[in-house]
């Protein structure tokens, strides 16, 4: 008998949650880790309609295709898992983040704005697909308002698919009794809704991740003071330099290059600089593949996110 994806979304909840540690024993039961699911910009690698070499390498079959941005995090101890971002390759996010983590739970997603790339992936969770029952949903007021405003979201909140748990700009929200995450607002190009970025704590250690944002200097908090605060972080690296859209003003589209970043950050200790991998980055961006401008990055000191990798947030 062919069973629909309705009735897979059935077994889906149902099914008993078998967690990383079942499978190998006591000693993993505490571990608590992000997963990079995606490094892409919200387009994606390659992008819709590009027919630039860099994108052709992808379709002759020398180049894998690149998620857009996304984690994945993990609690053994409770078998829990959370994805941040909702993006286009939501699908193949949460299939890889079940592997990595042993366990088919998903107990929530958190979305930093309303731009393509991160919010779009929920219609994976409405009735023409998994018809997700309650799922919490992290939003600042104005993506909350955005969602139950506007079709077809609005949908996914009148049918119950999802549950909009409101976030409060620097307030933790605690997820276990070791683990919160806290929204940090940050400058971006808000048409639809604000943008946040997010600090994600456990007892032992902490990730920073601000995957969109305008020019470091919009912000009213200094960037390397947050980067001080914590063990871990992910940073916007959307663009490697000033006129790498040929064609686009780039003052439109201000994000910090990584050319700016790497520049700010250069007098810090080298403890300071191996806490930075960059992630989302845009098609055009050379360090979405392997090459000389990675390797000159990392000589600096700094890194670069790759999908897969996990980030331990236990000693």
């Amino acid at each position: 008998m062919k069973i629909t994806n309705f009735y897979c979304s059935i077994l889906f909840f149902l099914t008993p949650i078998l967690t990383t540690a079942q499978i190998t024993g006591p000693d993993v039961r505490q571990s608590q880790y992000i997963t990079v699911l995606g490094i892409a910009q919200d387009g994606g690698y390659p992008q819709a309609g590009c027919n630039a070499e860099h994108c052709l390498r992808h379709w002759r079959g020398e180049e894998k295709k690149r998620q857009v941005v996304s984690l994945g995090l993990t609690d053994q101890a409770s078998g829990q898992n959370w994805i941040f971002e909702a993006t286009p390759d939501f699908t193949s996010q949460l299939q890889q983040l079940q592997q990595a983590s042993g366990s088919a739970n998903l107990s929530g997603i958190f979305l930093t704005h309303a731009h393509m790339g991160h919010y779009t992936g929920l219609l994976q969770l409405g009735r023409e697909a998994m018809g997700a029952k309650g799922m919490s949903v992290y939003v600042m007021p104005k993506m909350k308002e955005f969602l139950e405003t506007n079709a077809p979201w609005s949908q996914l909140v009148s049918l119950g698919n999802i549950k909009l748990i409101l976030m409060e700009q620097d307030q933790p929200i605690q997820l276990t009794s070791n683990l919160r995450v806290t929204p940090l607002k940050v400058p971006h190009r808000d048409e639809f809704s604000e943008t946040v970025g997010f600090r994600i704590e456990t007892a032992e250690k902490s990730l920073l991740f601000i995957p969109d944002i305008d020019k470091w200097p919009l912000w009213d908090r200094d960037i390397r003071a947050e980067v001080a605060r914590v063990d871990f972080a992910l940073l916007d690296a959307t663009f490697y330099e000033d006129g790498e859209l040929p064609n686009r003003n780039m003052t439109e589209i201000p994000h910090p290059f990584v050319s700016e970043t790497i520049s700010l950050f250069s007098p810090l200790s080298e403890s300071e600089k191996r806490k930075v991998k960059f992630i989302h980055f845009n098609h055009t961006n050379p360090l979405i593949f392997e090459g000389p401008e990675r390797i000159q990055v990392k000589k600096l000191g700094f890194g670069v996110a790759t999908e897969g990798e996990r980030i331990e947030l236990k000693k």
